[in-house]
């Protein structure tokens, strides 16, 4: 299965990142890097510039329909980014309208939020997301890792990178269920 990790140019979290792209290969899936431009995307270790990775596809140019899943990794200022992007947040849309399985950590649902697609939904985040994502009518849990089936597709969700273990187990579960399904 081809997956997006979706990222903006800066601001992603390179070990939420990095972690699920392992996961995800290890799992026989194709990881895809889509940003909002062609070039490269900066990573952050929390404040401190990381490594920068190669985009192979911009958000303008794809839709879900090449992909079977999708990750955001988190970081503060990624999701941030991406949410004041249109096409990233039509993108992240799209998953929800298609069925397709959904992995979001950290501060990522705030993009999720954006696309107004967590209404109904049970999910974890950072702490300080909890107000946003009960504004926009989903229900916030101080979990681990949380996979949430209210609705037409799965959405797998974690606090934090120390979370990352069992988020990489919970989203390749899920979305290995989802190739079985499909």
């Amino acid at each position: 299965m081809r997956i997006a990790f979706l990222t903006a140019p800066e601001g992603v979290e390179q070990v939420e990142l990095t972690k699920p792209w392992e996961a995800a290969e290890a799992a026989g899936h194709e990881p895809v890097l889509v940003s909002t431009r062609s070039g490269e995307v900066q990573a952050f270790h929390h404040l401190d510039k990381g490594d920068t990775f190669p985009v192979d596809e911009v958000v303008d140019e794809v839709s879900a329909d090449s992909f079977g899943g999708l990750v955001l990794p988190g970081g503060v200022a990624n999701p941030d980014f991406l949410r004041m992007n249109d096409k990233a947040v039509a993108f992240v849309r799209e998953f929800f309208e298609q069925q397709r399985p959904v992995a979001a950590i950290c501060h990522a649902p705030w993009t999720l939020v954006e696309a107004d697609v967590v209404r109904g939904r049970e999910l974890t985040s950072w702490p300080s997301l909890r107000t946003d994502i009960r504004n926009a009518g989903g229900t916030w849990v101080d979990e681990q890792v949380k996979i949430c089936d209210h609705g037409p597709n799965k959405l797998v969700t974690s606090r934090k990178p120390d979370d990352l273990k069992a988020f990489c187990e919970a989203f390749v579960d899920v979305f290995a269920e989802e190739t079985a399904g499909r």
